[in-house]
């Protein structure tokens, strides 16, 4: 479907480009030539015929840069061409096919003139190498997107070597494994008073704890 759009947006485009290009060229000539007449210039005066090649440029580019399909700038290259090929063959016989006394909007519209000075030749080529780019040939973002399955993230598997696992949440209220002595807090021992010395025996009167026997 996209192919046969394009053929179709081909078709039109060339013969607007061809009047677009005859009224800008011949309005811009037109206006400059009055200027070097009179010997002064208004600008203003070149705004119409910049409008009318303005257009033309933007439908141009866009038939020739957008990636719909190759085929319509392969038909508008080969119809803008074509005529000026053809007065390779019989110069004459195409010079007088092509309408010259036509008007637009009260503007004379000489069409042999892109073609008599080479623009249309011009714009054909450019056209037709814009045929040969890489990217015409492919399908569009939005059916590759379609066609490409969905990518599944990986899950990590942990194996008999890979401990901790990686990624595992930390808890840190455990503390961590390690062979050194807990470092506990012991009872300290009682302390003599009245100056004793550490050598000394406990006194007589002091309780045993059960199960065991005084020895002398």
């Amino acid at each position: 479907m996209r192919h046969l759009w394009s053929f179709l947006a081909g078709l039109v485009v060339a013969p607007v480009t061809w009047v677009l290009v005859t009224l800008g060229q011949d309005g811009s000539g037109r206006t400059v030539n009055r200027w070097v007449e009179i010997g002064t210039y208004s600008t203003p005066n070149l705004i119409e015929p910049a409008v009318y090649l303005g257009v033309a440029g933007v439908l141009l580019g866009l038939l020739g840069t957008l990636r719909f399909s190759p085929l319509g700038p392969l038909v508008a290259g080969l119809l803008l061409a074509a005529p000026y090929v053809g007065l390779f063959v019989a110069p004459f016989s195409v010079r007088d096919r092509v309408p010259d006394d036509l008007k637009v909007l009260g503007d004379p519209l000489p069409l042999r003139q892109p073609l008599e000075n080479g623009t249309l030749f011009l714009i054909g080529l450019l056209l037709l190498m814009a045929v040969f780019s890489a990217q015409r040939w492919r399908r569009p973002v939005a059916a590759e997107a379609e066609l490409t399955p969905a990518v599944t993230p990986v899950e990590h598997r942990p194996t008999l070597t890979d401990w901790p696992p990686a990624g595992a949440p930390k808890d840190p209220d455990t503390a961590p494994l390690t062979l050194a002595y807990p470092e506990t807090p012991t009872d300290p021992l009682p302390r003599r008073t009245g100056g004793e010395s550490p050598w000394s025996a406990p006194p007589r009167g002091a309780a045993r704890p059960e199960g065991t026997s005084e020895s002398r």
